[in-house]
């Protein structure tokens, strides 16, 4: 199946297919949105982008959640970690996301703060277990994928009885994020590709206001480009 979904002779079929489907747009063009990290590293690794037909313009929106992360939620957790008695649990790359002033959480752990890079929420717990003393703290990151791990290693935590564990969530929704960028006179967008994983967590129901209240039409998709192009058919036909 992964070989069918990179062939490229059906990548060039759906290549050719959205072409016809410009053809019935006033103008002759769609401006297209992708709000998820993953579809914008597979365009750019794909070479997608170059092979799109002239009309199509590619937008890339808030689909990273490290690059959504406030200041003050950087400046927070710098602060935890200059604290006595508190490890700091994260993603590798939270740490060289820059606060206020420029400070990262890669400063404070060159000034002897404990930072402790994670694979998986219940990494972070394995860490307050095997190290009773000290209060660990995940930073929770990322949309409604991450979600559900996170409250997982929660229950698992009140389970096994360990009390020296927190979150401190910064997990952000998408469907908000839509709307803000909607919302601005000047984002000019005719549709957006959805994030298949987040669309198994949450279904199709919270993405209904893009049609209902905006008349914008939106796609959940894969991540392959032929999974993006078939997407991309069907923003154009609709």
């Amino acid at each position: 199946m992964d070989r069918l979904l990179h062939d490229p002779e059906l990548c060039q079929r759906l290549i050719d297919r959205l072409a016809r489907a410009l053809e019935g747009i006033e103008g002759q063009s769609m401006r297209f949105m992708e709000v998820c990290g993953t579809h914008t590293v597979s365009i750019f690794q794909s070479g997608l982008r170059s092979m799109l037909p002239e009309g199509v313009v590619h937008l890339s929106g808030p689909g990273c959640p490290v690059c959504v992360t406030h200041d003050s939620e950087v400046a927070a957790f710098i602060e935890m970690a200059g604290r006595e008695k508190v490890i700091i649990a994260t993603f590798g790359d939270l740490l060289r996301v820059p606060g206020p002033g420029g400070r990262s959480l890669k400063h404070a752990l060159a000034e002897g703060a404990r930072v402790k890079v994670v694979y998986s929420p219940l990494d972070s717990l394995a860490l307050a277990r095997d190290n009773p003393g000290d209060l660990v703290v995940f930073l929770g990151i990322g949309f409604e994928t991450t979600a559900p791990a996170v409250a997982g290693t929660l229950l698992a935590a009140r389970m096994q009885g360990i009390k020296n564990f927190c979150v401190f969530p910064m997990h952000k929704l998408v469907p908000p994020a839509l709307t803000a960028l909607l919302s601005d006179p000047d984002c000019k967008v005719d549709a957006f590709l959805l994030p298949g994983h987040v669309a198994m967590v949450t279904g199709l129901e919270p993405y209904r206001f893009l049609a209902e209240q905006w008349r914008v039409p939106g796609c959940v998709g894969g991540f392959e480009p032929a999974d993006i192009l078939l997407a991309l058919c069907r923003l154009a036909e609709s």
